[in-house]
């Protein structure tokens, strides 16, 4: 298996047990939306919890030039904590959430 190979099983692996994991109140899915031809993996939210609709992205990682760039990042503990801890070094992940002049103080890769 080669490099990206593995990180898109890292990924996919990943969400897959948050997308699994029940929503603490209402009635909210998890979906778990995987496009490999564009690397684009998210999880969205969808359903109703007190009369209120709940509908957007929970997270969502890319993979561009080899890395996993964080676009969004609504789990508890940080999904990036997941990847270090499945082996992907922290010079192979970019917190895409935060402005590009912050990153440098992340540890994680700029870019």
């Amino acid at each position: 298996m080669d490099n990206l190979d593995n990180i898109r099983k890292i990924i996919i692996e990943s969400l897959t047990y948050y997308a699994n994991l029940r929503y603490a109140t209402g009635k909210v899915n998890r979906l778990l939306i995987i496009d490999q031809d564009s690397d684009n993996y998210l999880i969205l939210l969808e359903g109703w919890e007190n009369r209120e609709r709940v509908h957007g992205c929970l997270v969502h990682l890319q993979i561009i030039d080899n890395k996993i760039w964080i676009q969004r990042d609504g789990i508890e503990e940080g999904i990036a904590t997941d990847l270090l801890a499945a082996g992907i070094p922290k010079n192979q992940i970019v917190l895409a959430f935060h402005p590009e002049h912050i990153r440098p103080y992340t540890e994680f890769a700029v870019q």
